[in-house]
């Protein structure tokens, strides 16, 4: 469980982020939308401890993340190409990242087995180093290292961007399967709301820092979110 209690983000003085109480149950799918500068990096920053809050907490598993790495075995985690080492091959950047999870390269080997339907051919065998590869399959690259450690809790900013329309499709598929296999709780922003109600249960608006909506997903989630956009 990812509990916030009166998290405040301030820069400059300006209040970028201000949620006074969130929790995000364990096996929970929970979508974050909301425009430019809404706030939604900042929040995933604040959770996994990259930034310190000016205000408040995050407890994961009722453990404080700021300052504490008790908590980093349990979470999985790809926010943009920063988290990767770009002068690595991927077979590389993979068996540095298993290791530091103790795993074996039989694992490492089992592991990217089950992630040829979303490579689809275009990830391994080529010995390209990561910052060679188009934007998209650098985030296919992040995401699955963001796995490699069987995380109980996935985080991942914007992942269906820069990803071409085959490959949104097969990452929709896996992040379900994901969710129906291992009960994995999910942390997903996206601006496209197609994608984004389609793979969450439960979907929170932020506007200036804020929670303006949280609403669980059904048949009408979508025009709700566009109605509200629109405006």
């Amino acid at each position: 469980m990812i509990k916030v209690t009166d998290l405040q983000k301030v820069y400059n003085g300006v209040t970028v982020l201000n949620i006074p109480g969130l929790i995000i149950p364990q096996g929970e799918s929970f979508g974050l939308v909301g425009n430019n500068g809404a706030g939604k990096t900042t929040f995933f920053r604040l959770i996994l401890d990259l930034i310190e809050p000016t205000q408040g907490e995050v407890t994961i598993e009722d453990q404080k993340v700021m300052r504490n790495d008790g908590w980093k075995k349990l979470t999985g985690s790809f926010l943009d190409e920063g988290f990767l080492i770009d002068f690595l091959t991927t077979e590389e950047y993979f068996k540095f990242v298993a290791s530091l999870y103790h795993k074996s390269e039989g694992d490492v080997v089992d592991f990217l087995d089950t992630m040829k339907d979303f490579f689809n051919g275009e990830i391994l065998g080529n010995k390209k180093l990561i910052r060679d590869f188009s934007k998209g399959n650098q985030k296919k690259i992040g995401i699955a290292a963001a796995l490699i450690g069987d995380p109980k809790i996935l985080i991942l900013d914007e992942p269906f961007t820069a990803l071409d329309p085959s490959s949104q499709i097969r990452l929709k598929r896996f992040l379900t399967d994901l969710q129906i296999r291992f009960n994995m709780t999910m942390l997903i922003s996206s601006h496209d709301l197609n994608h984004i109600t389609e793979v969450c249960k439960r979907i929170v608006v932020l506007e200036k820092g804020k929670i303006v909506k949280d609403i669980k997903t059904d048949q009408d989630t979508l025009k709700e979110l566009e109605t509200y956009f629109a405006v």
